[in-house]
């Protein structure tokens, strides 16, 4: 969203919502300006729906927003939000991408919810940027636009970009340009109107802490979990696991099972398979590939622990629908 909006109140927000795209992220970044034009007595903001050919739009969730346009009606907006979920380049059409170039060249500050970044990624249109995503789909991104600096915060906020993780960062991020706007205390207003504990910083990290996610408080075993997640393509001996976190092999495999009833070589593993299984569905890159990035030193080593992991092969879950 703009920061340096200078134009007629209310700024128009225009948001792109593509098939499949997150309920949650758009309701989450359009509720906020709407009870900051409540809290105000005057229309601060203004918003306006647009589908590539003005139909309607259904969501991942199943319900179906109305358009307000189609892209060929709207030539210049102050900022626009690209809105979608799963699956997001499907949805790039040559169509599509020369007008998100068109409001580009007249000054439209653009940005994603959720997975919008990989589309306007695939536009060309983030290079020298810095965007974040979904934690979920950040490794696909990397994999697929290596070029392109990446972080795991809530939302950034540019001069000509913005970003943020879906679901609730998007009210975050809203409620960040609310106050930079229309000061601090207004944004303070809207968020206790929306029950929002407290106003989190882009620095605020998308995860709950490793030690709060799973419930556990060893120190040692929090540290060992934390290295496996970090070391995934490059897969360290359990042997090592145990040394950098300061326990004896033997020591390690006791936490695991004390802890989360599983070995370290188990988990480990499954950690890698989940890794693998978002890359099938969020990049196109050959089952091969993902394979190496997950540590799996064959295709044939891969496909052998995916199936007795999931029940079916790579490629076959490449053909699931995400969801």
């Amino acid at each position: 969203m703009r920061l340096d909006y200078q134009g007629l109140l209310p700024e128009t927000v225009g948001f792109l919502l593509l098939p499949r795209f997150s309920m949650m992220a758009f309701f989450s970044a359009v509720e906020p300006l709407r009870i900051a034009n409540r809290i105000a007595a005057r229309p601060l903001f203004d918003w306006t729906l647009i589908s590539e050919d003005g139909e309607p739009v259904t969501a991942s969730n199943g319900m179906t927003l109305l358009a307000d346009c189609a892209i060929g009606e709207i030539h210049q907006l102050p900022s626009l939000a690209v809105c979608s979920g799963f699956g997001p380049e499907q949805t790039l059409s040559r169509h599509l991408m020369a007008w998100l170039h068109r409001l580009d060249q007249a000054n439209c500050v653009l940005g994603g919810l959720d997975t919008g970044g990989f589309l306007l990624a695939e536009a060309g249109l983030l290079e020298g940027e810095r965007v974040t995503l979904h934690w979920e789909s950040l490794p696909a991104f990397q994999e697929r636009f290596p070029g392109i600096e990446t972080s795991d915060e809530l939302f950034e906020l540019g001069e000509r970009r913005f970003s943020c993780a879906g679901g609730a960062a998007a009210m975050d991020m809203a409620l960040e340009v609310i106050a930079r706007r229309h000061g601090s205390r207004l944004a303070v207003d809207v968020s206790e109107q929306l029950i929002h504990e407290r106003t989190r910083t882009r620095n605020d990290q998308q995860r709950m802490s490793l030690a709060r996610r799973l419930g556990i408080h060893n120190r040692r075993l929090v540290e060992a979990i934390s290295l496996m997640e970090r070391h995934q393509e490059l897969v360290l001996p359990l042997s090592e696991v145990a040394r950098r976190s300061g326990v004896s092999p033997r020591q390690l495999q006791r936490l695991f099972e004390q802890h989360l009833e599983t070995s370290p070589r188990e988990w480990y593993l499954n950690l890698r398979l989940e890794r693998a299984w978002h890359l099938l569905l969020e990049s196109d890159r050959e089952v091969l590939s993902v394979g190496l990035a997950c540590g799996f030193a064959s295709a044939s080593s891969f496909s052998r622990a995916f199936r007795a992991r999931y029940g079916l092969s790579p490629r076959e879950a490449r053909r699931q629908p995400a969801g």
